[in-house]
């Protein structure tokens, strides 16, 4: 009896015992994968998981401008701006700007820039692909790029394991259907990480070229320059504790010059092509004028003209200010605090960049996506509560991301 008695408790606990065996070998297992292989495997099934919601929309999906009734996954995942850039990739850019009845610029293939389509063109060659396959699988590539490169970003920051999360919120966000379908955020994620990845590492000369292609995939190029410039500056400052060599400090100065005038390159060649100066700027602000109305760019005055509209006055503008000062102030946490100093100034030259010119709507969530970098101060605590329901909101976000922007319901006011 007093056998039974002792050995009765153990059987439980000897069974929660072997439970945990397979679960720590497989947990053994997936840290010594290399890590590029880890980055693949969360990518591939946090695509699979994008896939899944994207189909069971594709398959309630009404006929609408893009695609017919109930379309197969590259047709869905090819529409609102893919449609575009499917024009610029055949037909080019219009040497005369459209006009409205009433003589203003119209919607019009300006406002996309080339080196997307281009790459995806090049794939359509080269395979025979047609454009919706093609420019998905593009848009896939590249993001399986970015977090690779994103890993290679966050690791030297934030250890191993935060940054494995971070790739895995970076794979799982609610933008992240981005990475499927035909736009070029993933390009420009993928050349925007590789951007930081070598400005981390000091190495100028090799940003001219990245600098060059993402200035020409999204609008970009001035912000970054502000963020070289700042860089600079505060490496300047700090040349006792960190040495700045001469040829450190012409090669970085150069960089922000060119930088900045890749952000004026777009422009220009619009100017160039249709003879109006303001050709890129008119086709930009075609986009709002369904909210306010056509008027000229003021800077600064986006957001508050769109609060005004969404909100109206006082409120409107009081959350702008609002979230100004909500931003400065996370800027300064301890967790992105140790992000390091140049992604933060990154992300601020870049919401610096949206505050100045872009009017929110939304599209406005698409447009936040380049401040990914602070996915690094989002993964950092380890509690694994914690972690699963970030992911899960992630992905529930995602759905309602879908749901409200992407799927279109008759007469659609939310573009993605």
């Amino acid at each position: 009896m007093a056998d039974r008695r002792v050995a009765a408790p153990d059987r439980p606990l000897g069974g929660r015992t072997r439970d945990r065996v397979p679960l720590a070998r497989q947990r053994a297992r997936w840290r010594l994968l290399p890590w590029w292989v880890r980055v693949l495997v969360v990518y591939a099934v946090a695509r699979v998981v994008t896939t899944a919601m994207m189909l069971v929309l594709a398959a309630a999906q009404d006929a609408n401008a893009w695609t017919g009734a109930n379309p197969g996954y590259a047709d869905f995942a090819n529409m609102w701006d893919g449609n575009w850039y499917h024009i610029v990739a055949v037909v080019g850019y219009p040497a005369e700007l459209p006009l409205t009845p009433e003589g203003r610029v119209a919607e019009n293939a300006w406002a996309f820039m080339p080196a997307y389509p281009l790459v995806v063109r090049a794939v359509m060659l080269a395979t025979g692909l047609s454009w919706a396959p093609a420019a998905v699988t593009v848009s896939v590539l590249f993001g399986a790029g970015a977090a690779l490169l994103f890993h290679r970003l966050m690791a030297p920051l934030i250890g191993g394991s935060s940054a494995m999360f971070a790739v895995a919120l970076f794979c799982v966000a609610p933008l992240s259907p981005m990475m499927q379908i035909a736009y070029a955020e993933s390009m420009h994620a993928f050349l925007l990480t590789l951007a930081l990845l070598l400005l981390l590492r000091r190495s100028y000369g090799w940003l001219f070229p990245v600098v060059a292609v993402m200035s020409l995939t999204r609008p970009s190029g001035l912000a970054f320059a502000l963020a070289l410039g700042l860089h600079v500056v505060y490496r300047f400052a700090r040349r006792g504790q960190e040495p700045f060599p001469a040829r450190e400090r012409v090669l970085a100065g150069s960089l922000a010059v060119f930088s900045a005038a890749m952000g004026f390159a777009w422009p220009a060649t619009a100017w160039a092509v249709t003879g109006s100066l303001s050709a890129y700027t008119d086709t930009e602000l075609a986009w709002r004028s369904a909210y306010i109305g056509y008027g000229e760019l003021v800077p600064f005055a986006s957001w508050f003209q769109g609060a005004d509209w969404w909100l109206g006055s006082p409120l409107g503008p009081i959350l702008v200010v609002a979230l100004v000062l909500a931003f400065a102030g996370a800027m300064v946490l301890p967790a992105v605090r140790r992000l390091g100093v140049d992604l933060r100034i990154w992300v601020a030259s870049y919401a610096l960049y949206l505050l100045a010119v872009f009017f929110p709507q939304s599209s406005t969530f698409r447009l936040l996506m380049p401040l990914f970098p602070l996915l690094g101060a989002v993964a950092q605590p380890r509690s694994a509560t914690y972690r699963a329901a970030v992911v899960a909101a992630s992905i529930a976000l995602q759905w309602g991301w879908l749901l409200v922007c992407w799927r279109v319901d008759g007469y659609d006011w939310t573009p993605p």
